[in-house]
């Protein structure tokens, strides 16, 4: 492969440069296949990404090396790429997002080593809005993704009771994430409300599940990350590489594969590599297809508005106590 090379992608021209510079040396693989991945996996992508504010992760040197976030778009950038000004209240400035548009703008980031791409759940045009709800289960070790699934399926059988469908992923690093559409107006307060309330629910009941991040808590146990619900808050973006020992992918997966994984309690069943993401794309198409156009409501959990200048521990408690009185309606 040619270390640098001139390319034409949908009228844009690109200079890609060194392109046989290893990127992850555990197996070899070059800054040239990071490129090729994602314009091969780019019409599957795209489509997750498009108009959503996106945080970049950078690995210039390879994923054993120093990295760093990308907010503010580069000046030095193409005038074809957009991007999307954000006011930042920690910084005090406008923050100027890259909007990962079309195919162009992705391999143009794939080649400034943007291993890692973290969309918002916003679209550009209404921050406030989440268009999906989202758990990220990270497990502490020993526990790995096989009690993420035990994890994730036990939040399933809560969905199932409101009548939300869902959709598991892969992180590509150790857990699971679930996702629920909702493409319908809502806002961070009421998801991460509910989010919060689920998470307390399923701490009750399982000893395997925590809902606090600290990290002396979760040994062997699996934090349900509700706080992701967040306007500033990113979570690795679906078909996203992911910067490890092999390149490996933040997958959607079948609920028939997550149950799989649990009961053969082999992880290395939902771990998958860029090139057999590709062909799982050629053989399922997008299994997260239906997260831009399904349209679901949150069931409305009523008293969960306790006095303002109440502790937030009641707070957590009222949420949690309506989530389990409407499931409790649900059975009935």
């Amino acid at each position: 492969m040619p270390t640098s090379s001139v390319v034409e992608i949908a009228g844009k021209h690109l200079s890609l440069t060194n392109l046989d510079k290893v990127l992850y040396p555990k197996t070899g693989f070059t800054k040239g296949q990071v490129i090729d991945y994602y314009a091969r996996i780019a019409p599957v992508l795209v489509p997750h990404f498009k108009d959503h504010p996106c945080t970049l992760k950078r690995y210039p040197n390879g994923v054993d090396a120093q990295f760093f976030f990308e907010k503010n778009a580069t000046q030095h950038r193409p005038d074809w790429v957009k991007t999307t000004p954000v006011w930042s209240e920690g910084n005090q400035r406008t923050v100027n997002y890259i909007l990962l548009n079309d195919l162009p703008t992705l391999v143009w980031l794939a080649n400034l080593a943007a291993i890692e791409l973290h969309p918002s759940l916003s679209l550009a045009k209404d921050l406030s809005c989440p268009r999906s709800l989202v758990f990220d289960l990270d497990p502490g070790a020993p526990a790995d993704i096989v009690q993420c699934c035990q994890v994730g399926v036990w939040l399933k059988e809560i969905f199932d009771h409101f009548k939300l469908q869902s959709f598991p992923k892969t992180s590509g690093s150790k857990g699971l994430q679930i996702y629920v559409p909702l493409n319908v107006k809502t806002n961070y307060d009421q998801t991460k409300t509910f989010a919060l309330a689920l998470a307390h629910l399923l701490e009750d009941e399982h000893r395997l599940v925590v809902s606090d991040m600290k990290k002396a808590l979760r040994t062997g146990k699996v934090l349900v990350d509700w706080s992701q619900n967040d306007e500033h808050k990113t979570t690795v973006g679906v078909y996203s590489l992911r910067a490890r020992e092999h390149p490996t992918v933040s997958t959607p997966v079948t609920w028939e594969e997550v149950e799989r994984c649990l009961k053969k309690k082999d992880a290395e069943l939902l771990i998958f590599e860029a090139e057999q993401v590709l062909k799982r794309v050629e053989k399922l198409g997008d299994l997260f297809a239906p997260l831009e156009t399904l349209k679901q409501k949150l069931p409305k959990l009523s008293g969960t508005e306790p006095e303002e200048e109440a502790p937030a521990n009641a707070k957590k408690s009222v949420a949690k106590k309506a989530v389990l009185k409407t499931k409790t309606l649900k059975k009935k």
